[in-house]
């Protein structure tokens, strides 16, 4: 089997290719190595290397920068995905495309099904919807919600240097979604996209929080693993208190029980991979 991953450089892409199952010809494009908003140079690519699983890792995941600058945010999160999405299709190709819980307006009381209509909040959701849209029916379309991992700009990482530099945190606590662990997202798409499992799916870890839930966490995580030095306060704040360009949905929990039966059984509960995250942050220093 041959995959291509696309938009390898982010924090999907490093554990999609981390994740890999043994025996894939892999081929990691970060982007340098391919510009996703150009026509010619995405179809070039895929015709080249002509792979039997193309992997759309590249988003624009700037959510409040996205409300002024809407044209970079549609090419990256819709336009773009047609482009992959119709070169993986000339070729043969599965197509593995992954989205948001931002596709959802907040109000529902119960989990999301993948089914359930949308109605996004701002220039972040609406793009990535059009790019669900884009990516055509025969895809796999994973939507998953708060992602972070061992590297780059993510709510944990900011979490700990804050709580190392400040004496107090104020954090939301009428936002409520769940957290996802990269490493164990890519390891569920690599699973449904072998699986040849198509159309709409939800993934992410099991459980639900509000971001001052997880930053609780977070906190009495790393204070155990010697992480942090010492605690400070984690104060719960509304929304109101911390108004930021784009609008959030106040509740995104994803229904995955349809993609835990394709799995085998549910995902691990949110705190249980943040503990095996801030461990390989200790382990690797």
């Amino acid at each position: 089997m041959k995959a291509v991953i696309v938009g390898a450089g982010g924090q999907l892409g490093r554990s999609l290719v981390a994740s890999a199952p043994s025996g894939v010809m892999l081929v990691a494009l970060d982007r340098a190595g391919l510009d996703v908003r150009d026509e010619i140079a995405v179809r070039k690519c895929i015709e080249k290397e002509r792979p039997n699983l193309l992997f759309n890792a590249a988003a624009y995941t700037a959510v409040d920068k996205a409300e002024g600058d809407e044209e970079a945010a549609r090419e990256i999160n819709a336009r773009s995905v047609g482009l992959l999405a119709d070169a993986a299709h000339a070729v043969g190709s599965g197509f593995v495309h992954v989205s948001t819980d931002f596709v959802f307006d907040g109000k529902a009381g119960s989990p999301y099904l993948p089914d359930a209509p949308t109605n996004p909040l701002g220039v972040y959701g609406q793009t990535k919807l059009e790019g669900e849209r884009l990516a055509g029916n025969a895809a796999l379309i994973v939507r998953t919600a708060w992602v972070y991992a061992p590297q780059g700009g993510n709510f944990v990482r900011t979490m700990l240097r804050l709580m190392a530099e400040r004496p107090e945190v104020r954090v939301v606590a009428d936002q409520i979604g769940t957290p996802t662990y990269a490493p164990a997202l890519a390891s569920a798409l690599w699973r449904l996209a072998k699986d040849g499992v198509a159309g709409m799916h939800h993934y992410t870890d099991a459980g639900a929080a509000s971001w001052y839930d997880f930053a609780v966490a977070i906190q009495e995580e790393a204070l155990a693993l010697g992480l942090l030095a010492n605690a400070v306060p984690v104060i719960p704040i509304g929304t109101d208190e911390f108004p930021t360009p784009a609008r959030r949905p106040s509740y995104s929990v994803l229904d995955k029980r349809s993609t835990y039966t394709h799995l085998g059984g549910a995902a691990p509960h949110w705190r249980e991979n943040l503990r095996l995250m801030l461990k390989e942050i200790k382990d690797n220093g």
